[in-house]
């Protein structure tokens, strides 16, 4: 049975609606390995909001499925943030499930590598924390009237500055570079 319903025929015909996202892992070395069970980091996996905005107007639940050497490793989270903080000592796949509030969408499946060290580069700049996240855009091609609504009346959800560990806009202009670079080489 799936986790979305019928189209009941409402959908907005010609409408596109686009909500960035940012989503990743950020990672801390205890220093050494625990004992107790020979982890070596903490770590939390994310999806966030872009821009500052309430995603819970228009997502029901967000479900991160963990490698299976954890004892839980289906974990839904209905209300932001949409995190899970765990312990471990390896890297492995973490498969991120995007349920909205309107059943007739269907989730969103995102696929993250859950990064846990340093490159060698890091390491040298003195950098403790390892930071992996991605920008990426949900598209909404056509929503339900129910779906439009809840997309475009999110509210702000910090009064802030809102920020992320990764400058997007600096990456997104050294991409271009190397593009524009690399283009013309090939001429």
């Amino acid at each position: 049975m799936a986790d979305y319903g019928n189209d009941g025929g409402g959908r907005v015909k010609g409408l596109t609606i686009v909500k960035p996202i940012v989503y990743g892992n950020l990672a801390r070395y205890f220093g050494k390995k625990r004992e107790e069970d020979s982890h070596t980091h903490q770590w939390t996996i994310y999806v966030k909001p872009y821009r500052n905005e309430d995603m819970s107007t228009y997502v029901k639940k967000i479900h991160f499925k963990l490698h299976e050497s954890y004892a839980n490793q289906n974990r839904i989270v209905t209300k932001p943030p949409y995190e899970v903080t765990e312990t471990g000592w390896g890297e492995f796949e973490i498969i991120i499930k995007i349920y909205f509030m309107d059943p007739n969408e269907r989730p969103v499946t995102l696929y993250h590598f859950l990064r846990l060290f340093q490159s060698q580069a890091n390491i040298m700049l003195g950098n403790k924390n390892v930071v992996s996240e991605f920008y990426d855009e949900l598209i909404f091609q056509e929503p339900t009237s129910m779906m439009q609504q809840l997309l475009t009346s999110s509210r702000q959800l910090t009064l802030g500055a809102w920020k992320h560990e990764t400058d997007f806009i600096e990456k997104e202009e050294k991409t271009l570079t190397a593009i524009m670079t690399a283009k013309t080489k090939i001429r």
